[in-house]
């Protein structure tokens, strides 16, 4: 039996299809991806979250701690703001993509649930000499996400706080039913939203509020099946996918988030010697409604296979057939003609760019 969030009961006792994932009993399903998925983009999504990573940093040189161990910087975070950022090994792959924020008395590091015990180890044999503090906060909280364009007034009615104000990437303290959590404003689904972390003891209590007023907006709460389309067709890496040990930033086209002009970081130098010419990711768009599956060969004009699909499905959104794969930097470009082999088929295709979806801006 793998960990459990606090919305574990909830979860079996309303239609979820539990599996384990990354250590965790989370739910696969309710209804159907496709349902969870359109409900997102529509209307909201209602999404368990708690198996993610919690780790909080304190001390006089915490802020130097994490330049020190994240690609991007957290030295220019202003109060309240949430970074992304990658932890690199000391050979340039990457350990994990995080989310940083500033809070007004400490550094809260949300991590991939796949990867919290190795970063735990990491970031405990790194911290050496510095003057700061760990503290895993994943077990005593629980972290809930809704997205889609009805969010804004769900959460607007059930958290105590003007949300509607906060900006994109920004994080600060709420309030529900006279307790304190952290709401944040990122997203893993191309839609807008929040994120609530809460104490254990009152998680149920927020979703079920969530999901009554949600109901006259169409909520739905949603599992990890449709977080993976939707995230795949918003064009964001999932670790173990589009990211891992052997992938390094700049491959998954992150160079954003890597500051190496202006900062110090583990994996920094190895990161320059990396070869120049070392496959990219690329969005591809196939004819046909046959789904390239992680793992598939793409190939050529010639027939020969010159990389593998990371992650891919038929989309719900736009009904077509998509997935990200890395390839030579040659083949790279848009508009360039491969094809994938499906099924001893070589089916169609043509890079485009990435995202595959973006909401429209109200």
């Amino acid at each position: 039996m793998g960990l459990q969030t606090p919305l574990h009961q909830w979860h079996s006792s309303s239609g979820g299809r539990l599996v384990d994932f990354a250590g965790w009993q989370m739910p696969i399903v309710y209804s159907s991806i496709q349902e969870e998925h359109q409900a997102t983009r529509q209307a909201a999504g209602l999404f368990d979250i708690g198996h993610m990573g919690r780790l909080r940093f304190e001390g006089k040189d915490a802020v130097r701690f994490l330049d020190h161990v994240l690609t991007n910087r957290v030295d220019t975070l202003a109060e309240h703001q949430v970074r992304y950022a990658l932890v690199l090994s000391e050979e340039g792959g990457t350990l994990d993509d995080v989310l940083v924020t500033r809070c007004p008395d400490h550094h809260l590091l949300v991590v991939n649930a796949s990867n919290r015990e190795k970063l735990l180890a990491w970031f405990t044999e790194k911290i050496g000499s510095f003057d700061a503090t760990m503290t895993d906060e994943t077990l005593e909280t629980a972290m809930i996400a809704c997205q889609g364009p009805a969010a804004v007034k769900i959460a607007s009615e059930v958290v105590e706080d003007d949300l509607d104000s906060m900006g994109y990437y920004t994080a600060r303290p709420g309030s529900f039913a006279g307790s304190k959590l952290l709401v944040s404003r990122t997203g893993y689904t191309g839609e807008d939203g929040f994120e609530f972390i809460v104490r254990t003891e009152i998680a149920e209590w927020l979703w079920r509020a969530l999901l009554e007023v949600g109901s006259s907006h169409g909520i739905h709460p949603a599992a990890l099946g449709a977080r993976d389309t939707l995230r795949l067709e918003a064009g964001m890496p999932l670790y173990g996918h589009e990211l891992d040990e052997t992938i390094d930033p700049l491959q998954v086209g992150l160079a954003w988030a890597v500051k190496s002009k202006s900062k110090d970081f583990i994996g920094k130098d190895a990161l320059a010697q990396r070869d120049p010419v070392r496959p990219v990711r690329v969005g591809l768009e196939l004819q046909g409604r046959k789904i390239p599956r992680e793992g598939y060969e793409v190939l050529d004009a010639e027939g020969t296979t010159v990389g593998r699909v990371t992650s891919g499905s038929f989309t719900p959104t736009l009904q077509r057939s998509i997935a990200m794969a890395f390839v030579p930097p040659a083949l790279a470009e848009i508009g360039t003609s491969l094809s994938v082999a499906v099924r001893g088929d070589a089916v169609p295709g043509t890079v485009v760019a990435l995202p595959f979806y973006q909401r429209k801006k109200a």
